[in-house]
Order: C-alpha cells, then structure tokens, then sequence
C-alpha cells in the first residue's frame, strides 16, 4: 500500500449528504481484503476543536475490523492543543469508557504528547535547503521530523479526520494529522511560521501552499516506516458530504477539492465591520480565533472585526504566557525585529501575526490592515496588553449586526469551519 494505493473508495456530493449505511457500506468495501486481518492497526483522530461523525467512524470501524485485529486504537492528534479528559474523550467518540472496554476490548485511546521528548522520535530531517525549495524560497530552516513514536507499536496507521479551509496549511485534513496532529516541537514551529511568512489571507482555501508542500514531505518519513491509509471527511455543517479514503496525497486532494465546494462562501463586497461568533467548541481564543481567519478575507481594509464569544475566557492554556509576553503584531513587526523576538517559539509567534492579520511595520509604526476586536471574557485590561481591542460584551446584541449586508455590515454564526471569501 502507501502511494500506489491511490483512492480506493470515493464518495463526494455538495448536495447530499452521506448517512450512516452508506458510510458503512464504503467501510466494508474498505476492509473487504483479508490483508488487515491480523494487523495491528492504530487509527488518529482530531479532537473536539473538528466537527466530524467521529463516534459514527470510531463504532463502525471497531464493528468492521475490530474482530479481525490484535489492536485497534486512537490516537488524539492534538498538535500542542491540551490533553483531552476522560469525560471529553467519552463525547468525541460517543461512547463512555466503560462501555467501549466491554464492547471493544482491543482498543485503547491515548492523547498526544507534542511537550514530552521520550514519547517522541526522529524520523530524518527536512534540510534547509530543501526547506527553501519547498517554500518558494520563504523559510530556509533545517527541520527535524519528529513524530510519536506510538506509531511503531503498529502494523499500519489510519487516518480519520475532516478537511477544511486552513490558515497555516490553505486545507487542514490529510498528513496534516501527522504534522503537527501527533508530530514534535521544532516542526510544528517551523511549519507554522512558515505559514505565518506566506500570510494566512494568501493561503486560506488554496491547496497548493508552502506548507503543504513540507506536510507532504515530511509524511514520506512516516510512510517509509509504516503503511498511512487516510480516510478524509468532508463536513457540511454537521453533516458529511464526502469520504475519500486511500493514499494520503491522493484521498486529501479530492476531499480538499469538495471542502473547496461546500466549506467557502463567496460573498459580493467587502463589509466595514464583522461580527464573528466561533463555534462553542473552541474552548480558549487559540482555537476560536479562526472565526477571524476566516472572515478576515471579507473585512474592508480599515474594517473591523470583532470577536464575539462571552464565554471564552482563555487566551491559551498552553501558550497563554508566551502570548502575554509578546501582544500580538503582523508578521513584518517580528521579521524588523527578529534578533529581539527569535526566542519565542514559531508557533506562538505564527499565531500573534494569524490573529493580528495582515499589515505593515515601518519605521517603528505598526499598521494593521483592519482592527480585531474581542468581545469575549478575556478583560480589557488584558486586550490592551496584548495589542488587541475590546468591546464589552454584555453591550453586543448580534441581532443589530443581522440581514445588514448591504449597509457593509456581516453577522457569522458559528464561525470556524467556513471561509469567507470575496466573488
């Protein structure tokens, strides 16, 4: 298997969805050949910052080939999010822990350690040299491909998880969950900052990008030690609207070419101000900050957009300080002064500049394309401290931002998983 595999089932419509016994028909074809019997296979999953059918992919597959395998597990791709808790994990897969002990004995679940050398190992390097082919010349940094070394305790590895518009990798899904999904420090770093070089407006929603390209790379490592099968899930809201599984290039392009479909919405005009509600599941602005990724393609320059999530209270609960530390600026604010910041980790510098949005930084005057504002429980005095503005937001009403589009007003609910995008 591995590159020759190509797709070898597809199933992709923009207008209807796929319910659970086609799913389960795709997997059977999937599973059919004898070869998996006796394989120990371990699957990752993303966690509960992706919408996706996990509970319906983590009970059919057990169903499917549990019987037929010494092991079948989950791995949490979690990149440097924080560790999902029992009661979280029993919600992502639907099932609490006692029951899926008693009905799929074979299996365990384990949670993503990126901050723990002895659970990770080197795979080989990406050299600077062909890092800066790779990125069109944007990043010539040498970059040790890291990656949980659970994965040797495995015959072959699955890949289950959805594609999306993204602002580091232009679509998530694919080897992305292996990089950063359960990869070490210094390649999330790079590869985020990468992104951060390339600006997330470029690169949102485009499938060929600088960091693809290194995520792709740097999957040859893996897949020269283990056999990869990806199964790529295309989300419509709630609903799945494509399954693609097969070689982790091949699978990915075709369920990124659906999420190009139904994942972005082109608007006519660009809107003076922006009221983005992320979706309840992002749980610290880490995550949640991708209702201003995007949107921010539709933002007027000199616009603003705003933030707005009452209950969100947490910068990060794993970069937090970091964050604290150094505010958040575009991306030409650390470039003019690299010597300065070239302490701080990539990422949490890639995520400052994803935030803050595009812009300029000249002769020590710093200037954001449009003004990100934060309606949320982070207070204003922090906001302030951290170079970002703020409105309070027991003074917001989203019905005032509601069917004003042509004033140059937008209301987004549920932000996140959408891309706003201009005609």
């Amino acid at each position: 298997m591995g590159r020759s595999d190509g797709i070898r089932v597809q199933h992709g419509s923009p207008e209807r969805p796929l319910g659970e016994a086609t799913v389960r028909t795709l997997l059977e074809e999937t599973f059919a050949d004898r070869e998996w019997d006796g394989k120990r296979l371990l699957v990752i999953i993303p966690d509960d910052t992706r919408t996706a059918p996990i509970p319906l992919f983590f009970r059919v597959l057990n169903e499917i080939v549990g019987a037929r395998v010494p092991r079948l597990d989950y791995l949490i791709a979690l990149g440097t999010h924080p560790p999902m808790k029992p009661e979280a994990i029993d919600k992502l897969l639907g099932m609490k822990e006692q029951e899926r002990r008693e009905r799929f004995p074979k299996t365990e679940v384990y949670n993503h350690e990126w901050h723990k050398p002895q659970q990770l190992k080197i795979l080989g390097h990406v050299t600077e040299r062909e890092m800066a082919n790779l990125s069109g010349g944007l990043l010539a940094m040498e970059t040790p491909v890291a990656i949980n070394k659970l994965i040797f305790d495995y015959d072959h590895l699955l890949i289950c998880g959805p594609v999306f518009p993204h602002e580091v990798a232009g679509f998530s899904g694919g080897a992305k969950y292996l990089y950063p999904g359960i990869a070490g420090p210094q390649v999330i770093h790079n590869t985020h900052w990468l992104g951060a070089v390339a600006h997330s407006m470029d690169t949102i929603g485009v499938k060929d990008t600088a960091v693809r390209r290194v995520l792709h790379r740097a999957a040859d490592f893996v897949r020269q030690e283990r056999p990869v099968t990806l199964l790529a899930l295309v989300m419509k809201g709630h609903d799945l609207h494509g399954l693609y599984i097969g070689d982790i290039v091949e699978a990915w392009e075709a369920a990124a070419d659906l999420s190009a479909q139904v994942n972005i919405v082109h608007c006519p005009h660009p809107f003076q101000a922006v009221l983005s509600q992320p979706k309840r599941m992002y749980q610290e602005l880490w995550t949640a900050a991708k209702a201003m990724y995007k949107t921010e393609p539709v933002v007027a320059d000199g616009g603003e957009l705003i933030i707005y999530a009452p209950q969100l209270d947490t910068i990060s609960q794993t970069h937090g300080e970091q964050i604290r530390r150094i505010g958040y600026h575009v991306r030409d604010y650390y470039l003019a002064q690299w010597e300065k910041f070239r302490h701080v980790p990539l990422a949490v510098m890639a995520h400052s500049t994803h935030v803050k949005g595009k812009g300029y930084y000249e002769d020590g005057r710093e200037e954001p394309r449009i003004r990100v504002t934060l309606a949320t429980g982070i207070p204003e005095k922090l906001c302030r401290e951290i170079n970002l503005g703020y409105r309070d937001p027991q003074s917001i009403d989203p019905a005032d931002f509601q069917n004003r589009e042509d004033d140059g007003v937008l209301h987004v609910a549920n932000a996140g998983e959408y891309l706003y995008r201009l005609e």
